[in-house]
């Protein structure tokens, strides 16, 4: 191999690498909804260079979004892993949202009545998992007996229009789902006196 089929390969590579962050970027920060032009423009690549690397959008959606479906296995199996239903269900709920809030592109591809291709069955088996962690609270008597798994989508949806400056992000995320946990709660947990 001559020093320059090397220089190719790893400037192809590099570029490749620079598509990629870019696109998790601007998906987390704006959704999918981003363009492909605005992705090559943020990598400081040509339209034909990302094209190139990555025919389709959804190509490159598949796999700016791969390590954070990752990260969503992950806890989805660590709720599912939980003993106590109520607990793993709670920290699933939590967790996701801190994810999502950090991500708006993985909120769009979770929430989507039509997912992204490669995603789809992801998205699918991980929304059942996560039902059947909800079956068990509900066995337990500590989720509401009227929740079902679109629910699951309603409140991931919700929290989507939770917007605060990127340092405070997080927290409210945090917040919201306490809130929606309170909801969700069979028995919702008593409210903290006023000092009245």
């Amino acid at each position: 191999m001559t020093a320059e089929m090397t220089r190719l390969r790893v400037d192809a590579r590099e570029n490749r690498d620079r598509i990629l962050a870019a696109a998790s970027e601007l998906f987390a920060e704006r959704g999918l909804d981003v363009g492909m032009r605005d992705v090559a423009r943020r990598a400081g690549v040509g339209p034909a260079t990302l094209y190139r690397r990555f025919p389709t959008r959804q190509a490159l959606i598949d796999e700016a979004l791969a390590a954070e479906f990752d990260a969503c296995r992950r806890i989805v199996e660590d709720a599912c892993a939980e003993q106590d239903a109520w607990r793993g269900f709670s920290v699933a709920i939590r967790r996701l949202m801190v994810l999502n809030a950090r991500n708006r592109g993985l909120v769009d591809a979770l929430v989507s009545t039509v997912p992204p291709s490669a995603l789809a069955e992801h998205r699918r088996d991980l929304l059942q998992q996560l039902a059947g962690v909800a079956r068990r609270a509900q066995e337990d008597g500590d989720l509401r007996p009227d929740f079902v798994p679109s629910d699951l989508i309603l409140v991931l949806s919700a929290a989507r229009g939770v917007s605060a400056p990127a340092p405070q992000r997080e927290h409210a995320a945090t917040r919201f789902a306490e809130l929606a946990l309170d909801a969700l709660r069979a028995h919702p947990a008593p409210a903290a006196s006023s000092g009245e």
